[in-house]
């Protein structure tokens, strides 16, 4: 059965049309898309989450590999939340506008996924001599989750590819690295008592402050440590403190209260030692303090959410062949991590390379341009010049 052309912006027109922020099943999408590809007789493994209701795609086109062999074009299909940002038009409805693309997802990174599955009608009739993956994972933008589950079957139940195409947004540049990142949540249990006697309580919120402040001067130290990561925008390790909740009332000394933070490092930077830094404040500066008051005072940090640096080099393969493609002799790097440092650290060469602008994503009224989407529907028709017999 032959499948339906549908050329990239009806591809992303549709893309947007899902409601795929991370807390909603992305199973719609994802059924859109086998059917689609089993209209051309592409195989298709679905790798579900628990639930169900969420699943990573992963497809091949071309001859099926009985060894180290294809490339993968590699997208999430998830989005960040809407809620509470000023959009002039329905997020989840593409727009049109002066040379723009307009909705959610737009630039982060349905436009990728929309270049490629136009691609498909044009892959399904050539004679590929190496097979072209698609790769298309959930929950990306809560911690690389979705992801994680595809790379553990690469392999075994999934061809190990040769490389691996992230087309997250980078205006079509290649990058061949990427910060990672390290979230996690401080919970500081103190000792409630009547404001009018402090020194009988262990205030948390002001514990919880002086880590905070503590962080913050880390913060300055590894801004002024940038080294040979200078290519980074910004440069050097950054931190955010995100989110604090504690307390009950003014005239009461705060029994607990949490807070939430994370770091990005630059390649080099060992997460494990920011974590200890901060330990070791917490045990030498904020524990003797609060236990001369209650020995059953505490501060706990969990961390949630981790995902790795990527480094490719110059000699990487997904640098070189991504390089050529782009027509270019100059990588750059990557502030935001994405699903490469994984596909890296799993031993597959992973490089960047996608439409749209990163400042765009997150926002509202998130865009790509026109000559962005234009630009990347030439760059994978050119992969598929050079993988054609």
């Amino acid at each position: 059965m032959a499948g339906a052309t549908v050329d990239a912006l009806e591809w992303i027109e549709r893309l947007i049309g899902f409601n795929t922020v991370s807390a909603n099943p992305n199973m719609p999408l994802v059924d859109e898309i086998a059917n689609y590809l089993d209209g051309f007789d592409i195989p298709v493994k679905l790798i579900h989450d628990d639930t169900g209701t969420k699943a990573n795609l992963f497809a091949t086109i071309g001859p099926q590999p009985d060894g180290v062999e294809g490339i993968v074009l590699s997208g999430h299909t998830d989005v960040v939340p809407v809620a509470g940002q000023p959009w002039d038009s329905d997020p989840f409805r593409m727009i049109e506008k002066d040379g723009r693309l307009y909705g959610r997802g737009s630039a982060d990174m349905k436009g990728f996924i929309g270049c490629a599955l136009a691609l498909v009608p044009d892959l399904a009739a050539r004679k590929l001599s190496t097979p072209v993956h698609l790769a298309l994972s959930y929950d990306e933008e809560v911690g690389c989750v979705g992801i994680r589950r595809l790379i553990e079957l690469i392999g075994t139940e999934l061809p190990r590819p040769k490389l691996v195409i992230v087309g997250e947004p980078t205006g079509m540049n290649v990058f061949d690295a990427h910060k990672g990142i390290s979230q996690q949540s401080t919970t500081v249990i103190g000792l409630d008592a009547h404001s009018s006697r402090p020194g009988e309580g262990v205030n948390a919120v002001a514990f919880a402050a002086e880590i905070i402040g503590f962080i913050g001067r880390l913060a300055v130290e590894y801004a002024g440590s940038i080294n040979d990561n200078i290519r980074f925008d910004p440069p050097g390790t950054t931190f955010n403190i995100g989110t604090i909740e504690g307390g009950s009332a003014v005239n009461i000394i705060a029994r607990e209260c949490t807070f939430r933070w994370e770091f990005r490092p630059t390649p080099g930077i060992d997460p494990q030692s920011i974590l200890d830094r901060v330990d070791a404040f917490i045990n030498a500066e904020i524990l003797p303090r609060m236990h001369a008051v209650d020995t059953n005072a505490s501060v706990q940090t969990t961390v949630n959410v981790t995902a790795p640096t990527l480094e490719s080099g110059p000699d990487s393969l997904a640098v070189q062949f991504a390089l050529r493609l782009a027509g270019a002799n100059q990588t750059g790097a990557a502030a935001y991590v994405c699903e490469a440092g994984l596909f890296a650290q799993a031993g597959i060469p992973a490089v960047i390379c996608g439409p749209g602008n990163i400042a765009q994503a997150h926002k509202p009224n998130e865009y790509v341009d026109l000559s962005q989407i234009d630009a990347c529907s030439k760059f994978l028709t050119r992969l598929a010049d050079d993988l054609t017999n």
